[in-house]
């Protein structure tokens, strides 16, 4: 499945990016899904929550790819 989200600033924090596209119910729960390495951004394994997102990047988590507009 693809999604997409926009933002309004210059960046979104990796986390915030995983709750706004409605992936997790809480903050809490994607700051496990990074750590554990199940979170890729822009083709590698991010482990760190406040990554900064930009319009152009991407993220997948399972079966699920999530552009940032």
């Amino acid at each position: 499945m693809e999604k997409t989200i926009e933002i309004k600033d210059d960046f979104i924090r990796l986390e915030q990016a995983i709750k706004l596209a409605n992936l997790v119910d809480s903050g809490g729960f994607a700051k496990v899904l990074i750590q554990d390495g199940q979170v890729i951004v822009n083709g590698e394994v991010e482990y760190r929550r406040g990554k900064k997102l930009v319009a152009g990047d991407w993220f997948s988590l399972d079966d699920t790819k999530v552009f940032i507009k």
